[in-house]
């Protein structure tokens, strides 16, 4: 048995994924350094530095249990999140900020249970099309995958959070498609989504206002400057005047100006671009590549279905939240809030994302144990 934790410990650990990953967080906190150090929020590549530590160890632990023991437990775990999600919405227990209702106040900590269910979600996606056992999938298989991930996803929409409920899209994409879904499956929900959609635009209940002008003010946001497309025209102008090679470290005057909104948060990668330019914000986009093809050939060599499930889970929505950011950014997505996976300061976020790889480690791990 010790030699078996030794050599599921040390042998199989997926070190070039983890010096990918640090190699970012790196990069992380200069940039957050950098994008904070005439504003407010100076000092935050402090805290940053702590978030990423703490991921780093709940990584290492998470890498050690079995992914089979946590998909055994999933159902327990999705019942209290829900249930979570749910007090959060009960005033007096869910603490809002800024208009929405996100958090557990926790003494001094807040408890954000619409970041940590995207992991569970993983899980229990795995879980339902592991247990399918790669048959076939039938209607009722398909609806049944849809109220696992669309019940959270509306409670989370009613607190309201359009940015995070969208997270859990790919991974309810992801599950049908390795789970087996046909041609004609995929068309028919593709077009009842599109109805649904604008069935959700046009009712004008669902969706606030300001929803819906963060949503369109992408197209044109010359129309409201001052408004609605105020973020993505100072984010578009920090890209912009990167140039080539970029200004410099501290050098960016949209960043260091303060015209671009949370420079350390969403827009970190405008920020980013402003300093290093064409080059730098490439080199970024290649090292979240590389990491992405590393998951993706861990998913290939995993032990069984439900291993594979969750590598792809997790490369889902690490995909999906880096493609809405960065097109964010550059003007051809709307601001949603999605943040930056590694880069953008935020603690659920970091811990999220070190947990999902720490999942996925733990799978790669284990391919070569019965």
């Amino acid at each position: 048995m010790t030699a078996m934790r030794r050599f599921l410990s040390f042998r199989d650990f997926d070190w070039g994924l983890l010096a990918m990953v640090m190699l970012l967080c790196t990069i992380s906190v200069f940039e957050i350094y950098s994008a904070t150090l005439h504003t407010k929020y100076q000092g935050f590549h402090t805290k940053q530095i702590l978030w990423i530590g703490s991921g780093l160890v709940a990584m290492l632990i998470f890498s050690r249990i079995d992914y089979h023991k946590l998909i055994d437990f999933v159902p327990w775990i999705y019942g209290f999140f829900l249930m979570a999600l749910m007090a959060v919405l009960v005033p007096g227990i869910g603490h809002k900020a800024l208009g929405a209702r996100r958090w557990i106040r926790l003494g001094p900590m807040q408890f954000q249970p619409s970041e940590w269910l995207k992991l569970v979600l993983i899980l229990a996606v795995a879980r339902y099309f592991a247990n399918l056992g790669a048959r076939r999938l039938t209607w009722p298989d398909i609806f049944k995958a849809f109220a696992l991930v669309c019940i959270p996803m509306a409670l989370v929409l009613k607190q309201p959070d359009l940015g995070t409920s969208l997270t859990y899209t790919p991974i309810l994409v992801a599950g049908l498609f390795l789970g087996g879904i046909n041609l004609r499956q995929a068309l028919i929900l593709s077009l009842a989504g599109i109805a649904l959609i604008a069935g959700v635009w046009t009712s004008g209940k669902l969706l606030k206002p300001y929803q819906k002008a963060r949503l369109t003010s992408f197209i044109s946001p010359e129309d409201d400057p001052r408004g609605s497309g105020y973020q993505i025209l100072q984010s578009k102008i920090a890209v912009g005047s990167g140039g080539i090679w970029g200004k410099g470290a501290e050098k960016g005057t949209q960043t260091q100006g303060a015209f671009l909104p949370i420079p350390h948060a969403d827009f970190i990668f405008a920020a980013f671009s402003e300093e290093h330019g064409f080059v730098g914000a490439v080199l970024v986009l290649l090292l979240y590549f590389s990491i992405l093809m590393r998951l993706i050939q861990n998913a290939q060599t995993a032990a069984d279905l439900s291993g594979s499930l969750i590598i792809m889970g997790v490369v889902a929505v690490l995909t999906f939240q880096i493609a809405v950011n960065v097109g964010m950014v550059i003007g051809f997505m709307p601001v949603t809030g999605i943040p930056l996976p590694l880069m953008s300061y935020g603690g659920s976020s970091v811990l999220f994302t070190f947990l999902a790889l720490g999942v996925a480690m733990n799978v790669r791990m284990r391919r070569f144990v019965n």
